[in-house]
């Protein structure tokens, strides 16, 4: 039998009540930053253990304990 699919430490559903609070906040931020030339930027939210390996090193606590 498969392993149930478990939420990633540290990753935490928004559910709709909050997610509203959140959405107005992030577009107050947005108006505000536009202001001083910020523009947007998307990176990937996770990334592969290896990547970081690759740029750190394996033996640090990133990696070890982290990932």
């Amino acid at each position: 039998m498969a392993e149930p699919i478990r939420a990633l430490r540290g990753m935490n559903d928004i559910l709709p009540d909050e997610a509203e609070r959140w959405e107005a906040l992030e577009d107050l931020l947005r108006q505000w930053l536009r202001g001083y030339g910020y523009r947007n930027v998307r990176s990937p939210v996770l990334e592969h253990t290896a990547l970081f390996r690759r740029a750190i090193g394996e033996a640090t606590d990133i990696v070890e304990k982290e990932m």
